[in-house]
């Protein structure tokens, strides 16, 4: 049984973490909403480019898992003062790999956004979009380090607290150069990716000065990290660097398919994948406290307690998700009608939305275990299981039922769904069995 001391040491570390996850579902429907009253096509434009641009920061957001294990594991150990040691090698890699790569990846926006879609006017939108925010990159690395760092030491409320600072300067930013106002240009979609590059650096920024109050005594910015410090976090974040890049690679594929059915239903799609973030995230929330409780545990040597708290995570989270999914299960075109405001697009997309929200607690599960496994050190077996489901059974899936066989939308959301849940059935195998109590870091 989940005792009342447990569920609230979770919810003392998870909703900090969940907090600054739904100041990004705000940001992102915000976003949406307004990048929606410039039509379907912009909207199309926005959400491929910004998956592209999920595919391109996506090696540098697996820092996180690599800083989060070592430090939570080193915290358990009782040795924090190289709690924040780290975080120093996150940083350097992020600013070493991701500099270079974004001003290549900008030279090159003209030619890889029409690999991916052969609409002119959706190309002519989102490539300025997709320039502006790679041109942050370096900085989408240095945060997530920072968000390992945080939540591996039990701090999640540091960053929650700029995640929100960070989100409503992006929104200010956003509703200022979309649409001119206050006398700013009137930028477009563009806009909306100029606004977030400003507000991820702002955000780099501040995690920085945190750093300086609250980490100096830990070895930020102070030690310089030892060459096994920095080949465990290599070790550990390069598996999860390459399973963010498959998975982001897999979404943009998605929406090359989608594509291939219309250009409506990528519109529709761009919605229905942000409205899934609204259920999604609480859970990933709730799978980096776990990561962080599994790895303090197994650093003070009690793999049974580290086993434990992954189960009693889960049960919250599943819990939590499937309360947040019944909007969308009863009142879905309710919920789509903020965003989709013509009548055959609305009708497109309701049945993916029920489908998605009647299943979301379950894939809430796995959601949390991955995690969990990431933090217990075992980054290259949920890389291995996470992209060969993805790319050999769900893209191959996708674009049989939907292109092909002209299944369309509903055939291609059906495809997604099953796949989350067999992903789901073999990461709870996966913990069950426990191999991941054996990782050193």
């Amino acid at each position: 049984m989940l005792t009342s001391e447990r569920r609230r040491t979770i919810l003392a570390l998870a909703l900090p973490i969940i907090g600054g996850m739904a100041s990004q579902n705000v940001l992102n429907l915000v976003d949406t909403a307004m990048v929606g009253m410039l039509g379907a096509a912009a909207l199309a434009a926005v959400g491929m480019a910004s998956f592209i641009n999920f595919m391109a920061v996506a090696f540098l957001t697996g820092l996180s898992a690599g800083v989060q294990a070592i430090a939570s594991r080193r915290m358990g150990e009782g040795r924090r003062s190289e709690t924040a040691v780290p975080l120093n090698v996150g940083l350097l890699v992020a600013m070493v790999v991701g500099l270079p790569l974004s001003l290549i990846l900008v030279g090159f926006a003209d030619d890889l956004f029409p690999l991916l879609i052969n609409d002119p006017e959706v190309v002519e939108l989102g490539v300025p979009y997709l320039r502006a925010r790679m041109l942050a990159m370096a900085f989408v690395g240095c945060n997530f380090a920072f968000r390992g760092y945080w939540n591996g030491i039990n701090r999640s409320r540091l960053y929650m607290r700029t995640l929100i600072a960070m989100h409503a300067v992006n929104i200010v930013l956003n509703w200022l150069l979309i649409f001119g106002h206050l006398g700013m240009p009137k930028l477009g979609c563009a806009g909306a990716g100029v606004g977030s590059a400003i507000a991820m650096v702002l955000g780099t920024f501040y995690y920085v000065s945190l750093g300086f109050r609250n980490a100096r005594d830990a070895g930020f910015l102070r030690r310089i990290p030892d060459r096994e410090t920095i080949a465990s976090v290599l070790r550990l974040s390069i598996p999860a660097g390459v399973q963010q890049i498959f998975f982001a690679a897999g979404l943009t594929a998605f929406f090359w398919i989608i594509g291939r059915i219309g250009t409506a239903e990528l519109a529709v799609s761009n919605v229905l994948v942000h409205l899934l973030l609204v259920a999604v995230l609480p859970g990933v929330g709730f799978g980096l406290a776990a990561a962080s409780l599994v790895g303090q545990s197994l650093g003070m040597k009690k793999p049974d307690e580290a086993k434990q708290w992954g189960w009693d995570v889960s049960r919250l989270a599943m819990t939590l998700v499937g309360l947040v999914s019944i909007p969308g299960l009863v009142a879905p075109k309710l919920l789509l009608g903020l965003f989709l405001h013509e009548p055959e697009t609305l009708e497109m997309a309701t049945l993916p939305l029920q489908l998605l929200a009647g299943t979301m607690f379950l894939d809430t599960l796995g959601t949390v275990l991955l995690n969990a496994i990431q933090g217990a050190g075992d980054t290259q077996r949920a890389m291995m299981v996470a992209v060969s489901l993805q790319w050999g059974l769900f893209l191959p899936a996708a674009y049989l039922v939907g292109p092909m066989l002209g299944y369309g939308l509903v055939g291609v959301w059906i495809a997604q769904v099953g796949y989350r849940l067999i992903q789901t059935g073999v990461f709870a195998t996966m913990w069950a069995k426990g191999r991941w109590a054996t990782i050193t870091v």
